[in-house]
């Protein structure tokens, strides 16, 4: 009797954990995410191809009505699938077909209060999200914390990029994810007490890549980042207190039913999921119609080399007869244009680039009230009357689009501000682009009229740091695997001259070839592209490197990982059209000898722009084999473009 009772307990426990767990696998059957229940705390881990990616992670919620990270219950779970066909002409690729297994799982606290965690997971990425019903008569709450964690395993290293400080910076403007990347570093290495901003990229020993990222921050919720790594767990983390100078809550407040935005995951055994990933895009839903189809491209603008002495009529002059030379669509007349040009005059601009095919993007001041902050127009964007005024005004003189700086931070506050923006604009007519700001979280579906995000240590260090540019090729090698694998990144490049200022004779000297410098304008996505040349390349940049630029697309309907290690160097194919690209860069401080395969290219005869060993860049035909295997030398800081 008493071994009858002892196999009768083993085989209720053994019912019991089979109850609290759950497993979805990838349409392809490679990638699996398993949920369980332990000790009455919720965890989840990921397998790809066999392979451990993340061990067993922490998953829970806790809210001003309940917490739902300990003495959890599994309810139940289901499991599902999902699909859909989208055109997105803005993002890395113009057509996505997207295919995922879904499970769903519920919980319930020692309140007896329900949660749900739903994954959706495709063949290379998982997007898993909260979601909150209503409790009794509650139908609203404050989610105050996170206990969201990846748990990866032993000899893992990280590509990390730290949150800056809490209003540091210029004008206490920060954070606005603007750092510096590490390469490689081990893991009890990062310690930044106030974290990593998203994306984050770790390598797992010879397992593969995992991109750890989030989507659909909207109006409804605050942006989030990576913790420090503590206790062998890195969390996700919500804003600093401090931000936006104290003010706004750090979590969410949410109506119910509700839900979290979505957590990201791409894996791989090779680089190639993380670049090519659409998942930010593929997990979210476009927000409203846009107002007109609006029009992408390339631009000039003055303040990024001959900087703020530059914002007189006259200047402006000169760079909208630049765009005009080199056929671009647009020019971005930066700060203090409303103190030093005027806005009648500005109207005589506009109509001046009109009758050059030029069209106009203005910059504004978000700041009123967050920081200090003082560049004007200031005061025309933080709140919705100045708003709409301005903006009727901008439409009746057809400026089309936006450049709008200086947020700093990720609470809900701020991020209703950059809604509240964007969803105006629309209604004029009017393109965003974000400067001094936080991450795109798949914005570029979300809102029709967003055309990007700086984002990133940007072409405006290379101006003020020395150090920036004597890295410029090692963070150029980094953002197709980290920043720009999951947002448009509006970045300013394209430096030609051979010192970044406006005498171009002394002071600030590039670093890196013209080569170099082309790459980027492939390597970097972005719909709308704001370039730093200057008046004089015209006469002193060879004539092939202008016909290129005028040549290049900013909207790309495939992009291919062809090779590269972020850090060292970076070789990306994008195809416009029926024209390819293929762009590298090298940031290694010897020659990178690559022997490349171009399927897309075989037996066709191309044009190669590269650079020597003196540092000249240079362009010649070269045919491509059947094989599509091609050799390419890349010179240290230096890089390439094959062109059909």
């Amino acid at each position: 009797m008493k071994i009858f009772s002892l196999i009768w307990c083993m085989f209720l426990t053994t019912l019991i954990v089979a109850q609290e767990k759950a497993s979805i696998n990838s349409p392809d059957g490679k990638l699996e995410v398993t949920v369980e229940v332990e000790n009455g705390k919720p965890f989840y881990s990921v397998i790809y191809n066999k392979k451990t990616m993340l061990g067993k992670s922490p998953l829970g919620l806790v809210t001003n009505e309940g917490d739902f990270t300990s003495a959890i219950k599994w309810l139940a779970s289901s499991k599902g699938t999902t699909s859909s066909e989208y055109t997105l002409e803005k993002i890395k690729q113009s057509q996505v077909s997207y295919k995922a297994n879904t499970l769903n799982v519920s919980f319930s606290n020692a309140k007896e209060q329900e949660i749900a965690m739903y994954f959706q997971v495709s063949d290379n990425d998982i997007a898993f999200r909260y979601q909150l019903p209503k409790w009794g008569d509650t139908r609203a709450c404050v989610v105050e914390k996170e206990l969201t964690g990846y748990n990866f395993p032993a000899g893992s290293t990280s590509f990390l990029s730290p949150m800056m400080q809490s209003m540091g910076g210029f004008a206490r403007t920060a954070p606005s994810y603007e750092s510096g990347y590490s390469a490689d570093a081990q893991l009890e290495s990062n310690t930044s007490e106030t974290g990593y901003v998203f994306p984050s990229l770790f390598k797992i020993g010879e397992n593969g890549w995992v991109l750890l990222s989030e989507t659909g921050v909207s109006s409804l919720y605050t942006a989030s980042h990576l913790s420090s790594f503590k206790d062998g767990i890195y969390s996700v983390a919500y804003p600093d207190p401090a931000q936006n100078n104290g003010f706004g809550s750090t979590g969410a407040q949410i109506g119910l039913p509700g839900y979290t935005p979505w957590r990201t995951i791409t894996v791989g055994e090779t680089l190639k999921p993380v670049v090519e990933t659409t998942i930010p895009y593929d997990a979210v839903d476009q927000l409203y119609e846009p107002s007109q189809d609006y029009k992408y491209g390339k631009g000039t603008w003055s303040w990024i080399v001959w900087q703020d002495n530059s914002m007189n009529y006259e200047d402006q002059v000169k760079y909208i007869d630049l765009a005009a030379a080199m056929d671009f669509e647009y020019i971005l007349i930066d700060a203090w244009w409303d103190e030093r040009i005027g806005y009648e005059k500005m109207e005589e601009l506009i109509d001046y680039a009109k009758s050059k095919g030029v069209d106009v993007f203005l910059w504004y001041n978000s700041n009123g009230v967050a920081n200090d902050a003082f560049m004007t127009p200031l005061n025309k964007m933080n709140t919705s009357i100045a708003r709409k005024k301005e903006m009727k005004w901008l439409k009746k003189v057809g400026v089309k689009g936006l450049k709008v700086d200086f947020f700093g931070g990720d609470k809900q506050e701020t991020m209703k501000l950059y809604e509240n923006i964007l969803s105006d604009a629309n209604d004029y007519g009017l393109m965003v682009i974000f400067h001094g700001a936080t991450l795109p979280r798949g914005w570029e579906k979300m809102y029709p009229n967003f055309v990007g995000s700086e984002a990133v240590l940007a072409s405006e260090m290379l101006i003020f740091s020395q150090d920036v540019r004597n890295k410029e090729a090692f963070y150029a090698s980094m953002h197709p695997f980290s920043r720009n694998a999951v947002a448009s990144m509006e970045f300013g490049g394209i430096l030609l001259n051979k010192y970044l200022n406006k005498g171009n004779k002394e002071g600030q000297e590039r670093l890196t070839t013209d080569a170099f410098q082309l790459a980027t304008g492939v390597l970097f996505q972005n719909p709308v592209q704001m370039f730093a040349l200057t008046p004089n390349n015209l006469e002193d940049v060879p004539e092939f490197e202008l016909d290129f630029l005028k040549e290049l697309p900013t909207t790309w309907d495939e992009t291919v990982f062809i090779d590269g290690y972020p850090g060292k160097f970076s070789v990306l194919a994008r195809r416009h059209d029926q024209s390819w690209y293929v762009a590298g860069v090298n940031a290694e401080k010897s020659v990178k000898k690559l022997k490349l395969e171009l399927p897309m290219l075989a037996g066709k005869t191309v044009t190669l722009f590269s650079d020597d060993k003196t540092k000249e860049t240079y362009f010649k035909e070269i045919k491509i084999p059947s094989s599509g295997k091609v050799s390419v030398d890349i010179q240290p800081n230096g890089g390439f473009v094959i062109k059909n």
